[in-house]
Parts: C-alpha cells; structure tokens; sequence
C-alpha cells in the first residue's frame, strides 16, 4: 500500500502540492494584484446588477451649486448652518449627521471681525463683542436636535491641528474576544470645536480608506481612533436616532463579526468594514439647502428622516470612486451604506469568507492534481472548465441572490494555475515518451522515416509508391561457421552480431538511407525514401565503403582484445586454476575474421507500407530489388567486398573507384547486367596506379568479349599484380577468369556468344 502510494503521488504531484501550499499562504497574505483581481470581480458584480432604488427615510441636505449661487461662497457663517438645523429640525428630521468638520473658529463671528479689523470704532467694537459668536449659536442649534457631528481621521498621530482636544466617550460593549487587533486603526482625529462637540448627540467618523487603485468599496462601520472604538458616521447616526444607546461590536476567532445597534445586528468583514450595496446615484435622495432655508422645500419632505448634510458641489471636491464605475458624492454613500443597514441589503462577505475560498481553492486544485496525470488532456481541459464555471456560476448566483461575495478569482486562477502545471508536465512527459518511442522505432528504422511518420498522419496507412531508390544488401561470408564456433555461448553471439549490425547500421545511417529489415547477418536498406535524396546512388556507395572500413577496424579491435585476453589469462595466479582455465577457454576461442559482401542496384520500385492492416512494414519491391540482393550473393565469387548493378555504378563512375567485373544473367533474370567492384572513392580514383589497372582490366574484358584468349591470359598477370599493390582486395578475380578461359579453349563458345555469363548461383 504504501509503494503504491509513493508511486502514485511522485515528484509531479508533491511539486504540484508544494505550489498550492505556497498559493495558499500567498492569498492569505492578499498581496495588492491579488486583492485587486478579486475586487475586479466584485465590481463586475456590481455593476451588471446594481441595487434597486427603493424608498428610504434617508435624506441628504445638500450644498449644492445652486446653493452656493444663492447663498454665496463656501463657507457659509455658522448661523447659516444653524438655521439649517433649525429648519430640517422643524421640518421633522430624526437626527442630522454632518457629513463636514467645523474644526476652526467661524471667522464670520463678530469677535473675528473685530480682530480682523482694528480700525473699527471702539463703541462699535462693544457691540459686536456683546453678540453671541456664530459658534455659540450652532453650538445651541445642535443642543435643541439630535445632531451627530462628523470626525475625520488622519493617519500620522500628529494630527493637523494646532489644538487638540480629548475624545468624547461613546459608551459601547464588546460581546466575544478583544476587537482591536482587528480593526482598521487611526492614530488620531480631526474634531470640531469643543462647544460643538460637547453639544452633539452623536459623534461619528466619516473617513473611508480606498483600496490601491482608488475605489471605495468598503465604509467603516466601527474602527479605532486614539485606542478609542468609535461607530462610522452613518451608523452613530442610526444610533442616536434610535435613542442612544451604547453599541456592542460582536467578534470571534477570525475577527468581527458586526456591530449591534439599534438593537439589530449590522454584520460586517472581519476589520470592522461594510460592503455598500450601491445603487446608481439618485437625485430624489437630495434636498438642496438653498430650497431649504427659502422654504421651498415640498413640505414632509424630511419628516421623520435621518438626515445627511453633506455637499456635492464640483468646487469642494467631495467626489468618491465607486465600484459602479462612476463617481459619486461621499454623503451619498454614507447615505446608502444608512439604506443598507435600514434595509440589510448590505453586501456580505462575513470574516470566515476567506477560510471558505481558501478552502475550496485547495479542493479544485486537490482534484485537478489527482487526476490530471492520468487522464487525456481534453478530459483534463473540460473537466477543469465545468468545474470553474460551475464555482463561478455558484459564486455570481450568491451574489445575485443573497449578496454574499465569494471571491471567484483566486480559486479560478490557482486552478487554472495547477492546470497549466500539470497539462505542462504531461506535455513534457508525454514528449519524452515520443522521443523514447521514436529512439526505439529508430533503432528497427530510419530516424527520418520515424520524423516523417510522425508529421504526417495518413504515413500509418498500407500502399506505396513508385521511386527511383537505390538499395543495399549486405551479408556475411562464412557466418555458419562463426554460428558453430558460438554453439555453446548463443548469448556471446548474440552480443557478437548486435555490435556488427550496429556497426553497419551507424554507416547506413549516418548517409541517410533507411533500413528496411534485419535478417539474421544480413541487413537491407534503401535510399530515397521516405525522403527525397538526389544523390541517392553516392549516398549508397559512400556508406557501404563506410560500412567495409568499420567492419576491418571491428575485425582488428577484436583481434586485438582476443590477444589482451590472452595475456591476462596467462599471468592468472596457480591458486586460481579453475577460474584460469575457464578464462584461457574462453581467450582461447578462434576469432574469426568477419568478412562481410554487399550489393548495390539502382531502379524503379514501389516503396511504402506492405502487409496486412494489423500488421505491415515499410519496405520497398521491385525487380532492382532482386538484382541487389543476388549482386551481394555474387561478391563472395569474385573477391570483391562491394558490387554494384549498372545503373549504380553509371551514376558513380565519375566520382568513385570502379573496376567492371562482369555481364552476368542472375539467377531469375532473363536480361543481362554489367556488374562493378566499388574498390575506393575519390581519392582512389585519381591514383595514377588505379588509372593504369582500370585501363588495363577495361582492355581485358574489351579482350574477353572478343573471344581472343591469348590477349586476356597476358592481361591477367599484370592485374593481379596491380590490384595486389593496390590491396583492392579482388583475390579471385584473375582466377576466375583463367578458369573461364581454359574452359573457353577447350569448348569454344557458339558463334553468337556475346560475353555473358549465366550465374547459376545466388
């Protein structure tokens, strides 16, 4: 069980499984490209199905542009604001929230204006000192309403104040472990003025923090200012609309779970933050204060509202990316996140969501990892694209329906991540199987015929062709006697002949011919197929001098070794004598001097895949195909290691050593065939000495076909002796022919005799 289970899991999975721990640990750690492809998603969402605009008892008081026009340039004076307060009061608001800080002194205030202004009369001066300043009368507007004053936080603990003041308490519980480590935190706060705070009902923050590419997805419900917790503008505004009571924020192991006020549950992420669930911006939310405090406003219009006073000129700057891909006012989205809690409609993604994607990203790519080794990769690409459009589908439909954000990114990415991972491992493996596959088939044929079959998908059919190819046969000479010598050691002549046939099968080839079939020490091959090669016939004789030259080294490297072999055996230690007996037997064994005869022909054959459907080869037929194999039986008559037909040797004649050997009718041939010893290249072929033995053989058989004897028994002598200095190799070729002649005086041939001789032998 467990090797079955170290076989199955293998360095491919482990890796695999590796990657996914190190994804893992990277979305919890929600670096910026993460986070900003899952609110790319978020938004996606958002946008194809914003919130319905419902009525709501939400309503902004608005600083509008029109307002500035009428009432002049911001800022007002706060009577101004006062009066709006009075007025929105009066007109039967719930509780007004202000969406603006009044952190300075109003310098409209009389006692600002006679600071400002030294020259005016000393009397006068009197009087304006008497009124009460323009703080003082807010300060009272605000005692006779609810009013919530707005906080904006900064985040250096110095502040931008000259003048800091100490926090207002906001009583509140804490119901499950401590909330701050939790919470989005706030080294310090903007406040307004101290009578204007400690005239507030409420106090409430409306600082909202952007994500990295400046949209705001997230308004704090409840955070921390100075080690305070404190509620977020729209929230505190709830609350004291409700009576004031303390809040409670609710927590668990993996951080807050929302914020109970107004006795009900605003659920929230685990720092505390709200998903807004945003409609498109509305012009019925907004009262302007212009219509306000000119008693133009529709009456009822803010009774019984919770009323937001914010602005929206252009010139204020007060403008917020949303995720719906416009901008909007940011007391309009205080306004909504109000809606949200009112209607809990809010987006959820509570503090345990990321356990949950978590989760089901190790899930997806735990099965992507089990079974993509072993299934195909169509299988493997559609599973995998059921799988992510399923969890997509699961994760749009959440969404649709119960507003619950599942991220439907990381999961999709690491998934497809593993896929690719795996489909590339598979891809490699499967490669490396091919390559493995083609060195096999390579070995039984030519590598180029391997390509080709590989590139061309009808290549695996029956049927052939007709070519022009030039093809070899080659066998052994004397290979029955080396079979008995090895009669007792078949494995030692298995090794002996796969070390030959490797050695001719590297000639052939090395010069691009394509070996058809091994049989037993003979071997066949054939150029100019499947590929196209003009110089087929060269290509042919090159290797087969190739193939005669490794063949002699073979020969004298296992001489060589026989003779090493024999002189370790003979310092063998006396103690030893069975095993140096065994050795000694074994050195002592006859190295036989593998001698090796080939045939070459050129013609016209049908070359392609021959057989059955279940099983065929890649073999060529043809008559030129006979003749080359009964040229190669020929060889071992005239001493000549290659022979070639006639239409080889027309092709080679200019560039190789050629000597004619014969017209010879082979057995199963009717025509006759002028046949040639392939004796060297070149090189051979500009010798003065072989010029002078092909000139002298090419007279002799000139000679021979004219019947006169005398002329060829004086040539005779003269060849041998050069085709001896030239080591050529044709040791009984002059003897052969003498034969012929002495059977020539005795029976003279008929009268119609043209000089060919009928082989009788193959």
């Amino acid at each position: 069980m467990g090797n079955w289970f170290s076989r199955w899991l293998g360095w491919v999975r482990i890796a695999a499984i590796f990657g996914l721990l190190c994804g893992l640990v990277i979305r919890v750690a929600d670096p910026t490209p993460v986070a900003g492809l899952r609110n790319a998603a978020f938004d996606f969402y958002h946008q194809s199905k914003p919130r319905e605009i419902t009525p709501s008892p939400v309503a902004i008081l608005d600083v509008d542009d029109r307002s500035l026009e009428e009432i002049g340039q911001w800022p007002w004076p706060r009577t101004r604001i006062a009066e709006m307060v009075e007025k929105a009061t009066k007109a039967g608001a719930v509780a007004i929230a202000f969406d603006i800080v009044f952190s300075n002194p109003d310098r409209l205030s009389a006692e600002q204006i006679v600071a400002d202004n030294p020259d005016i009369p000393t009397e006068l001066g009197k009087k304006l000192l008497d009124l009460p300043s323009n703080d003082d009368v807010l300060a009272n507007a605000f005692k006779s309403s609810r009013v919530i004053v707005g906080q904006t936080s900064v985040r250096s603990a110095a502040g931008n104040r000259a003048e800091k003041h100490d926090m207002i308490h906001v009583p509140h519980a804490f119901i499950g472990p401590d909330p701050m480590p939790f919470l989005l935190k706030f080294p310090d706060i903007v406040q307004n003025l101290p009578q204007l705070e400690e005239a507030a009902a409420g106090h409430g923050i409306f600082s909202a923090r952007p994500d990295p590419d400046g949209v705001y997805r997230r308004v704090p419900i409840v955070l921390s200012v100075q080690g305070e917790v404190r509620l977020g503008l729209a929230t505190e505004l709830l609350r004291v609309a409700t009576g004031g009571e303390p809040f409670a924020v609710r927590t668990n192991e993996a951080g807050i779970e929302g914020v109970v006020v107004a006795r009900q549950l605003v659920e929230t992420a685990h720092d505390g933050t709200l998903w807004p669930y945003l409609s498109r911006s509305s012009p019925d939310r907004y009262v302007s204060a212009a219509d306000l405090l000119a008693d133009r406003m529709p009456p009822g219009r803010l009774a019984n509202h919770l009323v937001l006073v914010g602005t929206s000129a252009i010139g204020l700057e007060d403008f917020r990316a949303t995720p719906l891909g416009v901008s909007m006012a940011g007391v309009e989205i205080h306004a909504q996140v109000l809606e949200n809690i009112l209607s809990q409609s809010a987006l959820n993604r509570p503090n345990y969501t990321i356990a949950v994607e978590l989760v089901i990203t190790f899930l997806l790519c735990m099965l992507v990892i089990m079974f993509a080794p072993s299934i195909g990769a169509s299988l493997l690409i559609s599973g995998t694209m059921v799988l992510l459009m399923g969890y997509t589908a699961a994760s749009y439909y959440l969404f649709y329906n119960s507003r619950v954000l599942l991220d439907p990114s990381f999961p999709v990415i690491a998934t497809t991540s593993s896929v690719i991972l795996m489909a590339t491992v598979n891809y490699l493996r499967e490669e490396r199987r091919r390559r493995e596959i083609r060195n096999a088939f390579g070995r039984y044929v030519s590598p180029d015929l391997v390509a080709q079959l590989g590139s061309n998908k009808g290549g695996l059919t029956l049927g052939g062709e007709t070519r022009t190819l030039t093809l070899l046969f080659s066998d052994v000479r004397g290979f029955t006697a080396i079979a008995e010598d090895f009669k007792d050691d078949p494995k030692g002549l298995t090794t002996l002949m796969n070390q030959f046939l490797t050695i001719l099968s590297n000639g052939i080839l090395d010069y691009g011919g394509t070996i058809d079939k091994f049989m037993g020490d003979a071997v066949m091959a054939f150029w100019n197929a499947p590929l196209d090669n003009k110089d087929h016939a060269h290509a042919a004789c090159h290797a087969a001098l190739r193939m005669i030259s490794d063949v002699d080294k073979f020969n004298k490297r296992r001489t060589a070794e026989a003779r090493l072999a024999r002189m370790r055996a003979a310092r063998a230690e006396a103690g030893k004598e069975k095993q140096r007996r065994k050795k000694t037997e074994h050195s002592e064994r006859k190295v036989h001097t593998i001698n090796v005869g080939i045939g070459i022909n050129t013609g016209k054959c049908v070359v392609g895949n021959m057989g059955t459907s279940t099983r065929f080869d890649y073999t060529a037929l043809g008559d030129p195909v006979n003749v080359a194999s009964r040229l190669e039986g020929q060889s071992r008559y005239y001493g000549a290691s290659i022979i070639l037909g006639e239409n080889t040797a027309n092709e080679a004649m200019n560039d190789f050593a050629l000597l004619e050997l014969d017209t010879i009718r082979v057995v199963g041939k009717e025509l006759p065939e002028n046949i040639f010893a392939l004796v060297g290249d070149s090189t051979l072929r500009a010798d003065p000495m072989f010029q002078e033995a092909f000139e002298l053989n090419k007279a002799m058989h000139a000679a021979y076909r004219a019947q006169d004897w005398d002329a060829v028994s004086a040539a005779l002598p003269k060849i041998e002796d050069l085709f001896e200095k030239l080591k050529l190799g044709l040791n009984y070729y002059a003897a052969l022919y003498r034969g012929r002649v002495a059977e020539m005086r005795a029976e003279p041939p008929p009268p119609d005799w043209n000089g060919v001789f009928a082989s009788t032998k193959k």
